[in-house]
């Protein structure tokens, strides 16, 4: 990255200031590099000067303007100004830019993919609905967060496990089988009462009609009501999943797993789990529950991991499921929970310290509520009662692109309004439409190019032509996209990309608009063609990392 060979350039130009004498050699702060606020006061900043005045008792601008005799030196460098109150400003060379340009062009892959020298192999769970009904926009936007920051963690060097985690256990299984099984009997033509609190959506039919068609003959050798309604719970968790799945695949999106709550309880996995807490003195047992001790760990009262009646919490499954990733070999877990679950988070970091599992380790991350707005108002949804929008509709409604770049333009932690009309729209107004308009502009050049018997070679380009406000304004650009890459990734924020893809966009279509692609000058045509397709790369990479298509055509 550009930005990690300027603070290795300001280290050298400080050991060099320092060889020389003009300045001490102590213990310095380490140096920064930033995008100045303000564009026209260069394209890099660093505030070391400001922050190492009072250590080396001269003033912020005597320190720049030493550091800028040895930085000036660079061949990455075009200026260098030291402005108040200690700033020190880098402007690049159109050497470099040029140099970058090329290198792009000759390994595009590799351009969009950073290394680290420890990578981790992270597990990142993201959507994990619950299993009692199809995945709805609140789900969507998770779904298009987490993948989209998966995407950008392997970009950034990193392994990355992408999990569902399946609450196929517990009240709400039970109940979901409880209405199935009255939709079935339904089905049969008895007269049944509904569960006050079931759930009431049409997909329950859908579920009791599947169940008819696949096990009628099995369900006739049942009369046990308990073992019915158990029966009726696995089946709807089968449907429900299954058409989760193929919902998440049409959005572009496949686990690597699909981890059942079920199994933490079937396998025993719930009393290693206590067993190993007790082993490290932390459960007691006080009026017949078994207390894990949070407030150790800063939670505001201990938790009950075992009730009275000897059922494990969901607390307790939670505790297991988090071990048992820990133990499959994953250095960081991250979640991505909705809203409602943020007052929880305290409380299962302290969880996990107990497990030996640390803050740096673990991460949760709040995708927070989408209100989905149609014909100016805003769609009320509840899976009980059946009245939501799905993903599947969203999808049929606008497409997997337009509402993959919608759930993730936005950061994460932003309530999302999510505008059907602008989303509908097929003009510059629509930032996906502009951002594909964009790539596809570029795939016709070079349709029309190969039409003129143009023999396109990128190792032809020349960088006096490049040294315009527009092509260079492209290339810096272009520049920063390793770093936007690692920015986005390390601070968990997908919308970064989107973000980045408009500037870029904007670039490109002023740059196409003041300076002629195609003409009767050949090095000129040359080298503007190797711009053009080096902004279609970058474009192309960064729709990919956020699952949204790049079209041809348009």
């Amino acid at each position: 990255m550009l930005r990690d060979r300027l603070v290795e350039l300001l280290e050298n130009s400080l050991q060099n200031a320092v060889d020389d004498k003009k300045i001490e050699d102590v213990d310095l702060p380490s140096i920064k590099i930033e995008y100045p606020k303000d564009e026209q006061l260069g394209d890099y900043a660093t505030p070391f000067a400001l922050e190492s005045a009072r250590i080396l008792r001269k003033s912020p601008i005597d320190i720049g303007n030493i550091l800028k005799e040895y930085i000036s030196r660079s061949p990455l460098v075009e200026r260098v100004d030291v402005v108040k109150p200690g700033f020190i400003n880098i402007f690049i060379s159109l050497d470099f830019l040029h140099e970058n340009l090329c290198a792009l062009l000759k390994d595009d892959e590799g351009y969009s993919k950073n290394t680290q020298k420890s990578p981790k192999r992270i597990n990142l769970e993201f959507v994990s609905a619950n299993p009692t009904g199809p995945l709805n926009i609140v789900s969507a936007r998770a779904a298009a967060l987490g993948d989209s920051l998966a995407n950008l963690l392997a970009a950034d060097g990193h392994s990355v496990h992408r999990e569902f985690y399946v609450n196929d256990y517990g009240t709400q299984v039970y109940l979901l089988g409880k209405s199935v099984l009255c939709r079935y009997r339904e089905l049969l033509g008895e007269t049944v009462e509904f569960p006050e609190d079931g759930y009431r959506g049409e997909y329950v039919k859908e579920i009791a009609r599947y169940v008819r068609d696949t096990s009628a003959d099995v369900i006739a050798q049942m009369d046990d009501e308990e073992e019915l309604i158990h029966f009726m719970s696995e089946q709807a968790v089968k449907y429900n999943v299954q058409e989760q799945k193929n919902d998440l695949e049409r959005f572009n999106i496949v686990f690597d797993t699909w981890f059942s709550e079920r199994s933490l309880h079937e396998n025993g996995y719930l009393t290693l789990t206590i067993e190993d807490l007790e082993s490290r003195d932390l459960i007691y047992t006080e009026e017949g529950k078994k207390f894990f001790k949070a407030s150790t760990f800063g939670d505001e009262k201990d938790r009950v991991v075992i009730r009275e009646d000897g059922r494990p919490t969901y607390f307790l499954a939670d505790i297991a499921y988090h071990r048992n990733k820990r133990e499959r070999g994953f250095d960081v877990l991250i979640n991505i929970w909705g809203p409602d679950h943020h007052g929880y988070i305290d409380r299962l970091r302290g969880a996990l310290q107990a497990l030996d599992i640390q803050d740096d380790q673990f991460k949760i991350l709040i995708a927070q509520q989408v209100n989905l707005i149609k014909q100016g108002e805003t769609i009320k949804m509840s899976k009980r009662l059946g009245k939501f929008s799905t993903m599947r509709e969203l999808i049929e409604e606008i497409g997997v692109d337009v509402s993959r770049y919608f759930f993730v333009m936005r950061s994460m932690e932003s309530h999302l309004d999510f505008d059907l009309s602008l989303a509908k729209k097929e003009s510059s107004e629509n930032p996906v439409f502009y951002l594909q308009y964009a790539h596809a502009r570029i795939c016709s050049i070079f349709r029309e190019a190969e039409k003129r018997g143009i023999d396109y070679n990128p190792s032809l380009s020349d960088k006096k032509i490049l040294d315009n406000r527009e092509a260079i304004a492209l290339m810096k650009a272009l520049a920063q996209f390793p770093e936007e890459i690692h920015d986005a990734a390390r601070n968990f924020e997908p919308h970064r990309i989107a973000n980045y893809l408009l500037k870029l966009a904007q670039e490109y279509h002023k740059f196409y608009t003041e300076h002629r692609v195609l003409s009767e000058d050949s090095l000129r045509t040359q080298t503007y063609l190797s711009l053009c397709d080096a902004v279609r790369v970058i474009l192309k990479s960064g729709l990919s990392l956020l699952g949204i298509s790049a079209p041809e055509k348009m």
